[in-house]
């Protein structure tokens, strides 16, 4: 990690401050960072960086979870934890197969940039398709005092299958959020309970994945060392975002972060 510069190291600071942001409660701001990392990594390291960055990324997103789940710990609804995890791990094991034919070389290493940027436009797209979908249904997934009791029919069903794409999404390119998202809209939660299960849910997944990225040589004690010195923006950003988002314009602020998504995972995509 020596090649990297105060450019790279700057973007990186900022990377994990975005992700600390969405893990504290900016929705859909932590596909920003995936990108952020990718692209600083292939520059400094050339193409073996892209994945690379996935390894780089993991300790830095636990110590976000770690924050946010300190600041939500009230919030989790563990019925739905229970519910996602054991499928969000099976979907795990299948990314941690998959991954390492992207390590045989630079054609396979720009097959795997393709795919992150594909799986960022995709989350992308599910994220606008959830907020438009909550408009129609009227959920009010942001309103306190939603009966937690209702659980909707087939719950179990959708968890398995939102639960097994997200594991695979998480192990390939840490960018699942939305889709355990989605999953929690249809479920009718409310906004900290919401937050609150989404954040522990990924603290337990990001955790487990850590042996399977040791496996796959994408974390190492360089790597490590890295994400060290990254966990003060993130945890930082997890800590601030409730009360930042109370004094800020939400909409155009989201709408920037979208923006620097669709743009960083086009640009993956060449």
């Amino acid at each position: 990690m020596e090649a990297l510069t105060y450019t790279h190291w700057f973007l990186l600071a900022l990377g994990s401050l975005i992700m600390g942001l969405s893990k504290g409660g900016v929705p859909g701001a932590g596909n920003l960072t995936v990108a952020i990392f990718a692209l600083v990594l292939e520059d400094a390291l050339g193409p073996v960086g892209v994945p690379l960055s996935v390894g780089l990324l993991l300790p830095v997103l636990i110590s976000a979870d770690v924050a946010a789940t300190g600041v939500y710990r009230r919030h989790a609804d563990w019925k739905y934890i229970l519910r996602l995890l054991p499928c969000f791990l099976v979907g795990t094991i299948l990314g941690w197969c998959v991954f390492d034919y992207f390590q045989g070389g630079d054609d396979r290493v720009n097959q795997l940039k393709f795919l992150i940027g594909l799986i960022l436009l995709s989350m992308t797209l599910l994220h606008f398709t959830l907020k438009r979908f909550k408009k129609k249904s009227k959920v009010e997934v942001f309103k306190e005092g939603t009966p937690l009791s209702e659980t909707p029919k087939g719950s179990i069903w959708l968890g398995a299958i939102f639960g097994s794409v997200g594991g695979v999404a998480t192990m390939l390119a840490n960018a699942a959020g939305p889709i355990a998202q989605l999953y929690l809209l249809v479920m009718g939660l409310p906004k900290y309970a919401f937050i609150g299960t989404s954040a522990w849910l990924f603290l337990i997944v990001n955790i487990c994945k850590i042996p399977f990225m040791i496996d796959l040589g994408i974390i190492t004690w360089e790597s490590i060392a890295v994400s060290g010195w990254l966990f003060i923006p993130a945890m930082a950003g997890a800590v601030v975002a409730p009360f930042l988002i109370k004094h800020i314009n939400q909409k155009i602020f989201e709408s920037m972060i979208w923006f620097f998504i669709v743009l960083a995972g086009c640009r993956m995509l060449m």
